[in-house]
């Protein structure tokens, strides 16, 4: 029926990081979620655990990178790499994933292989800063989008801001300046 609510995966106030199918699966504070084109998969962001997990159009959950529990930023493929509390992901046209690893203050690549790198900002280094790549600073990373011409839009909450980083890594802001309210205005002239 419409509008039915059904769990695909983990149980209820169960709270854990095991691989498995549908009940036997557990999360720990899933915070971010995105479906591949196909419908085929499903991503989660696992913020507490510092994984991200995937769900097939089976209902199996498995661990596509970080290795519960262990926080850390590390760039790598599978269980060697670390992210430390993600909170949110999205896909781009090609299967790349994008994570917001808010801990860590970056903006987080996966490749359709599974390799995982720092698409944009330094871990430990928070900030502000408009610039390409690793030099980009953010305090707090928290939603993401990808449009189709591959521009990432991130939510950075810990400076009230809106920003976009376009496919070659390079960022600007585009809404808010740093300042907590709830001004109209255009770009970094809201508040």
């Amino acid at each position: 029926k419409a509008g039915r609510v059904t769990t695909l995966a983990g149980t209820a106030g169960v709270q854990g990081g095991n691989d498995g199918s549908g009940a036997s699966a557990s999360f720990n504070y899933p915070t971010g979620i995105a479906v591949d084109s196909g419908g085929n998969n499903i991503y989660v962001a696992d913020c507490v655990n510092s994984t991200i997990r995937v769900i097939s159009g089976y209902g199996v959950v498995t661990t596509l990178a970080g290795y519960q529990g262990n926080n850390g930023s590390v760039d790598d493929i599978g269980s060697n790499a670390r992210f430390y509390n993600p909170l949110s992901l999205a896909l781009d046209s090609v299967g790349n994933i994008y994570v917001t690893d808010s801990n860590n203050s970056t903006i987080r690549k996966i490749s359709p292989s599974g390799m995982v790198s720092t698409f944009a900002g330094s871990a430990g280094q928070k900030g502000h800063l408009d610039a390409t790549g690793v030099a980009a600073r953010f305090i707090t990373p928290a939603g993401i989008a990808v449009d189709g011409a591959g521009n990432i839009y991130v939510t950075d909450v810990g400076d009230s801001t809106i920003r976009k980083i376009t496919p070659s890594g390079g960022g600007t802001t585009i809404g808010g300046n740093g300042t907590l309210s709830s001004g109209d205005g255009v770009g970094t002239s809201a508040g």
